[in-house]
């Protein structure tokens, strides 16, 4: 059973919910499932708490956090089994081993972070000043696929800004997140962070959390359709948002790669987590002249790539993380499969299982180059001229992030910055890091994380003149 954490306090509920696992159907444990009252006692909570904590100069802020990463670090074992036990995941790698280091990386950096006082004038005129000062208490909703990472992202920021948290994970996943609020709450004051659990089907949390009068701020990860309502609901007590949604990425390859020596950063831009990240290769547009040698280089690698339980050291990837998910994309290739040419995989597996899967010979405007798949499946894409595969990658409603694969790395970088996109990379994807800003244009988000830029949207601006 794991509990919500309210005020510092584990809270059992009666209402509980399952949480199984992809790889095997089993349930691995129960979480609470929490009311509308326990939000209203979690942010009563963190708003008692926000009083002292914004109180305390940064340096002792930086120190919380710097003891908040020594007891993720500790605990990243832990955490990385409750992981994979509950997304099905590989363990090993990139799998949940890579997710705890890199979120281990991530606090660590943040912990560096600092927002100083920044004098604008200071002459016979005057002073003015421009202080950066914490909002209050943040809702965080984070999703399913890097739960904890995610929530690193989240909480860091907020705390070293003197903010308080409350923290709602998806129904899906929630477990590892309840523990790793456990474990923070070891060495913080009591209310700076307290988390909420809830299977969604009676009590919609997150709806609550956008509309409470006392969330000062929701920092939101997930999927666009959703993200416009939080943005509706939170508009009603002006809340400061931000959301990184979901992206249709493109990546574009020219004429002069070698399509060998591409296929293995291209496989893994488009399938890392089975292709259950925002930011992944989501359709690949491929010049004429080196079409086939890339659709056969792509294949030779996919081959390698062993697919099973998480917890086998053999699985380079696991099930996909639940039946909706699973059945969008059985959707989208059984769709796609009428249109295009098979080159691997195509049918769904036992289970949650779906095996790598990338089709050819497909266009703009079907479904599984046009939606945001989010899972084991590449369209590939035929263009001869350069400028319109950068037109056909802008056409779309999204924005988060696009790669340009080529030898020439000036003629590259130059195409990048055309990209409609808030990440644009050179022969990889999906490259983010903690000391560079990112977030999404266009429908894939509003607001940054990471970074200074992050930082300063958990703080709003008060300019003293004196």
């Amino acid at each position: 059973m794991y509990n919500l954490v309210i005020g510092g306090q584990a809270v059992s509920t009666a209402s509980r919910f399952p949480v199984m696992n992809p790889a095997s159907g089993e349930v691995v444990a129960e979480a609470s499932n929490a009311s509308a009252e326990d939000l209203d006692r979690a942010v009563a909570a963190a708003a008692a708490a926000f009083r002292e904590l914004s109180a305390r100069p940064e340096d002792e802020r930086r120190k919380l956090c710097e003891a908040m990463a020594d007891k993720l670090e500790q605990h990243a074992e832990e955490l990385a089994q409750l992981l994979t036990r509950e997304r099905g995941n590989r363990l090993t790698g990139l799998g949940s081993r890579g997710e705890l280091g890199a979120a281990v990386a991530w606090a660590r950096h943040t912990c560096t972070l600092s927002l100083p006082v920044k004098t604008i004038q200071s002459d016979n005129r005057g002073t003015v000043e421009l202080h950066r000062k914490p909002l209050g208490v943040v809702g965080s909703i984070t999703p399913w696929n890097f739960p904890i990472l995610i929530a690193v992202w989240h909480v860091f920021p907020a705390v070293l800004t003197g903010n308080t948290v409350v923290i709602k994970p998806s129904p899906y996943t929630p477990l590892a997140t309840l523990r790793f609020v456990e474990l923070m709450n070891e060495v913080l004051p009591p209310g700076v962070m307290n988390s909420l659990s809830g299977d969604d089907r009676g009590t919609n949390l997150g709806a609550l959390m956008s509309a409470h009068p006392d969330i000062r701020k929701i920092v939101f990860t997930g999927s666009s359709e959703t993200g416009k309502k939080v943005a509706a609901s939170a508009s009603a007590t002006m809340k400061r948002l931000t959301l990184e949604l979901g992206g249709n990425d493109a990546g574009i390859v020219l004429p002069d790669v070698d399509p060998k020596a591409i296929a293995e950063g291209v496989f893994w831009g488009a399938f890392i987590n089975n292709g259950q990240t925002c930011a992944a290769i989501k359709r690949l547009y491929v010049h004429d002249d080196v079409y086939d040698a890339v659709c056969e280089e792509l294949v030779n690698y996919a081959r390698t790539v062993s697919v099973g339980d998480g917890t086998d050291e053999a699985s380079a990837l696991g099930p996909m993380q639940n039946r909706m998910q699973f059945d969008k994309v059985a959707r989208l290739v059984a769709d796609a499969r009428t249109r295009g040419r098979v080159l691997i995989g195509g049918e769904p597996g036992e289970g949650l299982f779906f095996p790598p899967t990338i089709i050819a010979d497909l266009d703009d405007g079907m479904p599984l180059v046009d939606e945001e798949q989010f899972g084991p499946a590449l369209p590939i894409i035929r263009y001869r001229d350069v400028d319109d595969a950068i037109a056909r990658a802008n056409n779309s409603p999204w924005g988060l992030g696009g790669s340009i694969w080529a030898k020439d790395i000036d003629r590259a970088r130059g195409l990048a910055l055309r990209l409609e996109t808030g990440s644009a990379w050179v022969n990889k994807h999906v490259a983010i890091q903690p000391d560079a800003p990112f977030g999404g244009v266009k429908g894939s988000g509003l607001g940054t994380e990471f970074g200074e830029e992050g930082l300063q949207e958990y703080t709003d601006i008060q300019v003293l003149s004196y």
